[in-house]
C-alpha cells in the first residue's frame, strides 16, 4: 500500500501539480545533530552560512544517522560533506563526488575535494563523469545541493540527466534515499532555463528520478521563498541567497 500512495502522489505531481506528502520545518530529527554542527573541524566560513542553510533540518529530512554510508554528490566547496563525516561519525564513511568534467573547467574544485579528503579519516574522494560517478560501495543516502539543474547545461550531452539519474539509483541500497535540493524554476519550464537562470522545474527533477525508478516520498519547505518570482538568475545580486528552493527525498524501493 505504501508503494501504491507513493506512484500515486508520484502520477498526481505529473499530471497536475499536487505537492508529495510536506514535511514541515519542526520535523523532529531521527538523531541529535548538535554535535555534528558544533564540530570544530568546520571552518568558520560554513558556521556564517549555518543561519540559512539550516543544517540540522537537512540532515535529519535526509534521515541521515551514525554509521550509515552516505554520499554528497557534486560536493562543491564541502559543506555539505563537512556536516555528513561529523553526522556519520567515525563508524560511517562518506563519499564526496566531484564530477571530473567541473575539475577541468576549474582546478578549484579539485583543490577543494583534496582537502576535505585529507582532513577527515572517514571521508573518501570520488571521481568520475558527471553522469557516472564511480561510489565503491552501496550508499544509505546521497545528497545533492544545487545540482541537479547542471545536469542539463548545453556543454553536456542530451540524455545526461537521466544516466545521471539511473546511477544515482544503482548507487544505493534498497529503501536508500536520495535527497534533491535546487533552485526553483516556474512551473512548466521543464530543464529550459538550466542554462540562462540555473533554475529546474520541480516537476521535471520528479520525472527524471521516477523514470530512473525512484519513488517521490517526501517534500520539504526547508529553503522556501514565496516572494522569489523565480524569473531572475540566482547569481543576480537581487536574489542570491533568497531563491525559493524545492527539498524532495526519493527512495529507492526495497
Amino acid at each position: 500500500m505504501k508503494r501504491l500512495n507513493a506512484a500515486v502522489c508520484t502520477l498526481s505531481l505529473l499530471l497536475v501539480g499536487c505537492a508529495a506528502p510536506s514535511v514541515p520545518l519542526t520535523t523532529v530529527p531521527s538523531a541529535d545533530y548538535s554535535a555534528a554542527i558544533a564540530d570544530p573541524a568546520r571552518p568558520a566560513t560554513d558556521r556564517d552560512r549555518d543561519a540559512a542553510r539550516l543544517p540540522a533540518t537537512l540532515l535529519a529530512f535526509a534521515r541521515v544517522e551514525p554509521g550509515q554510508k552516505v554520499g554528497d554528490y557534486v560536493m562543491g566547496g564541502g559543506y555539505v560533506t563537512r556536516l555528513l563525516a561529523a553526522a556519520v561519525g567515525p563508524t560511517g564513511k562518506v563519499y564526496a563526488f566531484q564530477p571530473a568534467e567541473f575539475i577541468a573547467f576549474k582546478a578549484q574544485y579539485g583543490t577543494d575535494q583534496a582537502a576535505v579528503d585529507a582532513a577527515y579519516a572517514n571521508v573518501d574522494a570520488v571521481g568520475g563523469p558527471f553522469a557516472a560517478p564511480a561510489f565503491p560501495e552501496p550508499l544509505d543516502v546521497i545528497i545533492t545541493v544545487q545540482n541537479f539543474h547542471d545536469l542539463y547545461l548545453k556543454p553536456f550531452p542530451a540524455g545526461t540527466g537521466d544516466r545521471a539519474s539511473a546511477a544515482l539509483f544503482a548507487a544505493l541500497k534498497p529503501d536508500g534515499v536520495l535527497v534533491v535540493v535546487d533552485h526553483s524554476a516556474a512551473a512548466g519550464t521543464g530543464t529550459t532555463l538550466s542554462d540562462s537562470l540555473h533554475r529546474i522545474d520541480k516537476a521535471a527533477v520528479v520525472a527524471a528520478l521516477t523514470k530512473a525508478g525512484f519513488e517521490l516520498e517526501a517534500e520539504s519547505d526547508l529553503y522556501s521563498h514565496p516572494a522569489d518570482p523565480r524569473t531572475a538568475n540566482v547569481f543576480d545580486a537581487a536574489i542570491r541567497g533568497k531563491t525559493d528552493q524545492f527539498t524532495l527525498r526519493f527512495r529507492k524501493p526495497g
